[in-house]
């Protein structure tokens, strides 16, 4: 009964966590899409070709009739109708099984960063109503992660969420439902891989994809030149020479890599400890006792938490699941809406 109940039900709940690099959708209480935030387009009829993964596997690959892009640049929509219809293409992979019926209106829960101005929050609401959302909340990302990870967010109690997500750093102190102090810098993923694709062009002469910089970062990435325990192998990395065009093969390491992205790293701690200094004495006193949580993607970089600990001489936490921590915090609130009613923005 409850299947056909769902799937003749005129109404359907969907979270969804609008990220720069991947988004990630929550369905029934399940993630039904984790799908990177790509879309290719036809360039003569602007109509979408793929979506999530076949069109990140089409990016940097394409002729001219295509163009593949992302449509969220620092964790706000760059291109308004590239979003849309990205938007469109991966709720429709919820919906496959009734595609004989008229689409549910939906009522839909989106994270969106903190730093957000009312301009960028007006352009996630609308494309999320042309994509079919009926009631639509928006909830601030650092909250929906501090939700996702099991923090009370309704207690008089102060916690520290730090979000690193492909465009943005969310860092924020969260207290009774509300955001006591926050602070978001556009240094996140997209700029450390950007930051190995300039090192790999001034240090070794080969030019290596966005793609190709981003498994670098995956593979061998270091907040610390020196790791003491799980230290990756090198990585080889294939490329055209810059000057010559002949091909390279080139070994990279882990301390060439936190050599190379130290400098956004510390603009991170730097945006962390003015976080800090806004934040009240009291709620000062709980972040040291119960320590700043990591989440996001970023939070992955292998010895971050050690560098940070060590910096700010505050113990810091990764997430249990940093990547879906904003997702699962985006679907907690959905079903429970009465309850966090007063963080959502309508």
């Amino acid at each position: 009964m409850g299947f056909f109940s769902s799937l003749f039900s005129l109404t359907q709940d969907i979270a969804m966590d609008l990220g720069t690099a991947n988004t990630i959708i929550i369905s029934n209480g399940k993630i039904v899409v984790d799908e990177p935030s790509v879309v290719a387009l036809d360039r003569k009829t602007n109509k979408m070709i793929e979506v999530g993964k076949k069109a990140k596997m089409m990016h940097e690959k394409t002729h001219p009739d295509i163009r593949t892009c992302r449509p969220l640049k620092d964790g706000v929509i760059a291109d308004f109708n590239a979003c849309e219809q990205m938007m469109r293409g991966l709720i429709k992979k919820i919906n496959t099984g009734r595609s004989f019926m008229a689409p549910p209106s939906l009522r839909m829960v989106i994270g969106v960063p903190s730093g957000s101005t009312e301009v960028e929050l007006r352009a996630v609401r609308d494309s999320a109503e042309h994509s079919g959302g009926r009631d639509v909340y928006l909830l601030f990302e650092p909250m929906a992660a501090a939700i996702g990870i099991g923090l009370d967010v309704t207690a008089p109690e102060g916690h520290m969420v730090v979000d690193i997500g492909g465009g943005s750093t969310e860092i924020a102190v969260i207290s009774l439902c509300g955001i006591v102090s926050n602070s978001s810098i556009r240094i996140a993923g997209d700029e450390l891989t950007y930051d190995i694709q300039e090192y790999m062009s001034r240090q070794h002469n080969v030019k290596v994809s966005e793609r190709m910089a981003e498994r670098i970062k995956i593979n061998v990435g270091s907040a610390l030149t020196d790791l003491t325990d799980n230290a990756p192998e090198e990585y080889v990395v294939h490329g055209p020479n810059r000057i010559t065009a002949l091909p390279m093969e080139i070994s990279v390491c882990y301390q060439e890599i936190a050599h190379c992205i130290d400098k956004s790293v510390a603009k991170i701690e730097t945006a962390i400890l003015s976080a800090l200094e806004k934040t009240p004495p009291e709620i000062y006193a709980d972040i040291v006792k119960n320590g700043i949580y990591l989440t996001g993607g970023g939070a992955l970089l292998r010895g971050l938490d050690k560098r940070l600990t060590d910096k700010i001489h505050i113990p810091f936490h990764i997430a249990e699941d940093p990547l879906h921590s904003v997702a699962k915090g985006t679907g907690i609130t959905l079903k429970n809406i009465h309850l966090y009613d007063a963080v959502l923005m309508r």
